[in-house]
Protein backbone atom coordinates (compact mmCIF):
# COMPACT_ATOMS: atom_id res chain seq x y z
CA UNK A 1 0.00 0.00 0.00
CA UNK A 2 1.08 3.57 -0.62
CA UNK A 3 2.41 5.76 2.14
CA UNK A 4 0.52 8.86 3.20
CA UNK A 5 3.23 11.10 1.80
CA UNK A 6 3.12 9.35 -1.57
CA UNK A 7 -0.67 9.69 -1.71
CA UNK A 8 -0.38 13.40 -0.93
CA UNK A 9 2.26 13.92 -3.63
CA UNK A 10 0.28 12.03 -6.25
CA UNK A 11 -2.88 13.88 -5.23
CA UNK A 12 -1.17 17.23 -5.70
CA UNK A 13 0.12 16.12 -9.10
CA UNK A 14 -3.38 15.11 -10.21
CA UNK A 15 -4.85 18.40 -8.95
CA UNK A 16 -2.35 20.38 -11.02
CA UNK A 17 -2.79 18.15 -14.07
CA UNK A 18 -6.57 18.46 -13.75
CA UNK A 19 -6.39 22.26 -13.50
CA UNK A 20 -4.25 22.40 -16.66
CA UNK A 21 -6.77 20.24 -18.53
CA UNK A 22 -9.66 22.33 -17.22
CA UNK A 23 -8.11 25.60 -18.38
CA UNK A 24 -7.07 24.06 -21.72
CA UNK A 25 -10.65 22.93 -22.25
CA UNK A 26 -11.95 26.40 -21.47
CA UNK A 27 -9.47 28.09 -23.82
CA UNK A 28 -10.05 25.66 -26.67
CA UNK A 29 -13.83 25.59 -26.10
CA UNK A 30 -13.70 21.84 -25.49
CA UNK A 31 -16.26 20.94 -22.80
CA UNK A 32 -15.21 17.27 -22.62
CA UNK A 33 -11.58 18.19 -21.88
CA UNK A 34 -12.74 20.73 -19.31
CA UNK A 35 -14.95 18.11 -17.61
CA UNK A 36 -12.09 15.60 -17.65
CA UNK A 37 -9.88 18.17 -15.96
CA UNK A 38 -12.46 18.88 -13.27
CA UNK A 39 -12.84 15.15 -12.60
CA UNK A 40 -9.09 14.66 -12.31
CA UNK A 41 -8.76 17.68 -10.04
CA UNK A 42 -11.43 16.32 -7.68
CA UNK A 43 -9.80 12.87 -7.69
CA UNK A 44 -6.49 14.53 -6.80
CA UNK A 45 -8.08 16.34 -3.87
CA UNK A 46 -9.55 13.07 -2.58
CA UNK A 47 -6.23 11.26 -2.91
CA UNK A 48 -4.45 14.09 -1.13
CA UNK A 49 -6.93 13.92 1.77
CA UNK A 50 -6.47 10.14 2.00
CA UNK A 51 -2.74 10.73 2.36
CA UNK A 52 -3.34 13.26 5.13
CA UNK A 53 -5.58 10.85 7.01
CA UNK A 54 -3.01 8.07 6.70
CA UNK A 55 -0.34 10.34 8.14
CA UNK A 56 -2.56 11.41 11.06
CA UNK A 57 -3.52 7.84 11.89
CA UNK A 58 0.08 6.74 11.47
CA UNK A 59 -0.92 3.63 9.60
CA UNK A 60 1.39 3.90 6.60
Amino acid sequence: MKSGTQDQAEGTFHKIKGKVKEVSGQLSDNPSLEAEGIDEKVAGKVQEKIGQVKKVLGKY
